[in-house]
């Protein structure tokens, strides 16, 4: 599947240690136009047990995938917990598109934590 470079990304590329505040302390929860934003994680297995060049090598791939999106607007890879948060602008289908295309990039990467309206789904 390859992937047409975009100029122009919400998201600010930032490989720097921050300090341990909460997650719900820092994700943004509405765009800039006051709209709710949706959200994803993902668990990477063994992830936090990985050589440094195969660390890079993922967060490489990680990088590549999701700044091509515009909808992504916040990303969270917490290597100690091998999880990764990715918040989004609404999209139909979104959720889909982008963790099947990180599995099909890192093939042990599991979604979770996705309630049903982020799917396509109505809730009932």
């Amino acid at each position: 599947m390859p992937l047409k470079k975009i100029k122009s990304t919400n998201l600010k590329c930032s490989l720097e240690i921050l300090r341990n505040e909460p997650l719900h302390e820092r994700v943004p929860t509405h765009d800039e136009d006051g709209k709710a934003l949706g959200d994803f994680m993902m668990l990477f297995p063994g992830l936090r047990d990985l050589a440094e060049v195969s660390l890079r090598n993922k967060v490489d791939i990680l990088a590549e995938i999701l700044s091509q999106y515009r909808e992504v607007v916040f990303v969270d890879l917490n290597v100690p917990l091998n999880l990764l948060w990715v918040s989004i602008k609404h999209k139909p289908g979104l959720v889909l598109e982008l963790s099947a295309y990180v599995k099909s990039r890192i093939p042990e990467a599991k979604l979770v934590g996705v309630p049903p309206e982020a799917m396509g789904q109505k809730v009932k």
